[in-house]
């Protein structure tokens, strides 16, 4: 029978698992497969291609280019980007690129993301930049749907 299976810990593969968030990074900009800053990303990558459930805004601000995510859920556009699944370690080596630290910069928080292919929405977490950079510097580019190698190619690495 299948009363063994109630003892067991849930799939990870279960299509909304919110404990699971805290161990998968949504990834939209530099930290993506194929990216300038993809070597901190220590994660494992969850197959396929995802976009935010909801709308939000992406823009690439400020003097380095940077992709900047501001959570205003409903403002902006469905966002692409790729899911890792991170331990500890590598949640905290993405942690200090994205210096959460640091005052005006990002902060992490869980989100709805959904499998382009199969439909599933799971929870992840994404770095979400502070909305008062809008304010201070450029806006180059946004609301965008998808951070590419021709923003990056706007980019350059912090001194």
């Amino acid at each position: 029978g299948g009363g063994a299976a109630h003892g067991r810990a849930p799939s990870m593969t279960q299509p909304i698992d919110r404990r699971a968030a805290t161990r998968r990074v949504f990834t939209y900009g530099t930290i993506k497969q194929g990216f300038r800053n993809f070597h901190v990303n220590c994660g494992k990558r969850v197959p396929g291609e995802f976009v935010t459930l909801q709308a939000y805004p992406l823009y690439v601000v400020g003097e380095f280019g940077l992709p900047w995510l501001v959570h205003e859920p409903g403002q902006g556009l469905r966002v692409k980007g790729q899911v890792f699944e991170v331990d500890d370690a590598a949640l905290a080596q993405m942690d200090a690129l994205e210096r959460i630290a640091d005052e005006g910069w990002y902060f992490r928080r869980a989100l709805a993301v959904q499998d382009t292919v199969s439909g599933d929405v799971i929870m992840a977490l994404a770095y979400f930049g502070s909305a008062a950079r809008l304010r201070t510097d450029a806006v180059h580019h946004g609301p965008l749907a998808e951070y590419t190698e021709a923003h990056q190619a706007l980019y350059r690495k912090h001194l």
